[in-house]
């Protein structure tokens, strides 16, 4: 038998849920009509833009041709391997050619730009982007070896494939580099920050970084666009290598200059050191120690460390220190 107070319950939550709904047209078009004013930043256009969870797939096909049998879910043997391969590369070409040409084609309709050619850009460009993927396993190589060699809690190269944050963030950055380097827009600052959202690592693609480099822990990293790293070089958790405070003025007047430091070859840099500005140079073989502030240039073969803080103990004796 049905429970009259139940029904009648119901029904007073419908009447409430009809009666709120009412009020959605009202704010539909108040969102409505604030499109294009300066309230409102939208993309209301038949140009479709690159895709968010296109870029993931991106990385995550590019991943699996880099590293293959690492992200498959499947067993891969010798004898279907360029089988495998071939399947990876077909899709991630297709992928990319529409991703490059939705982003040529927007940046050309947002900013009335002569045409260039998208679709020909996006063909030729996925092309040029798989090409250059055998020299990004060389560097990647480089790169998983300079991890073990520089981490002794490192369990092999299948643990720092597996699940290093700094060489996701590093496969990732020479990704975009690379189509940095083939300037397709958007698209590589698309990557780098999906690898910033999911790692704590914010490397710039514009970035550039020689071989085995190594990111420690990585939680915190900062490599601004203009930032020169050599080779094996090393950063732990929390290092900036960043610009100095400009103002609005002074920032787009060096849109595109030396903002950024320069590391060279064989450098060290601890935990929570902030190196700035686009004159600063740190000398190869140089140690910079942690939380050090460093703008101005370090000559080679150079240890920088801050001097070490007082530290206060409050309700316990110093550690090493006998009660009188």
């Amino acid at each position: 038998m049905a429970d009259p107070v139940k029904e009648d319950s119901c029904k007073l939550e419908e009447e409430l849920s009809q009666e709120l709904h009412q009020h959605l047209p009202a704010v539909v078009n108040e969102l409505v009509a604030s499109c294009g004013t300066k309230q409102c930043f939208e993309h209301i256009s038949s140009v479709p833009l690159p895709s968010q969870e296109a870029v993931v797939e991106i990385v995550a096909k590019s991943r699996k041709a880099l590293f293959p049998g690492y992200f498959d879910g499947h067993k891969i043997e010798e004898v279907n391997l360029e089988y495998h391969m071939g399947m990876v590369l077909t899709k991630l070409y297709a992928l990319m050619a529409d991703q490059i040409t939705w982003a040529v084609r927007h940046d050309c309709f947002r900013h009335d730009l002569s045409c260039t050619l998208c679709g020909e850009r996006g063909q030729r460009g996925a092309l040029e982007f798989v090409r250059g993927l055998p020299e990004i396993r060389r560097m990647l190589t480089l790169d998983v070896l300079a991890a073990q060699e520089g981490d002794p809690a490192s369990g092999g190269v299948d643990e720092i494939i597996f699940s290093y944050p700094g060489l996701f963030a590093v496969t990732v950055y020479r990704l975009a580099h690379l189509l940095r380097h083939l300037d397709v827009p958007i698209l590589p600052r698309m990557m780098t920050e999906y690898a910033h959202a999911r790692t704590g690592i914010d490397i710039h693609p514009g970035a550039e970084i020689g071989k085995s480099f190594f990111i420690d822990h990585g939680t915190g990293v900062v490599v601004g666009e203009t930032t020169q790293i050599g080779d094996n070089v090393r950063l732990y958790q929390g290092v900036t290598l960043g610009a100095l405070s400009l103002s609005k003025e002074e920032v787009e007047s060096l849109r595109g200059a030396k903002r950024h430091p320069t590391i060279e070859d064989n450098v060290i840099i601890y935990s929570g050191a902030t190196i700035l500005g686009g004159q600063t140079v740190v000398g190869a073989r140089s140690v910079i120690g942690g939380n050090v502030w460093l703008t101005e240039s370090v000559p080679p073969d150079t240890k920088v460390f801050a001097e070490k803080p007082e530290l206060v103990y409050v309700g316990s004796r110093r550690p090493g220190k006998e009660k009188a």
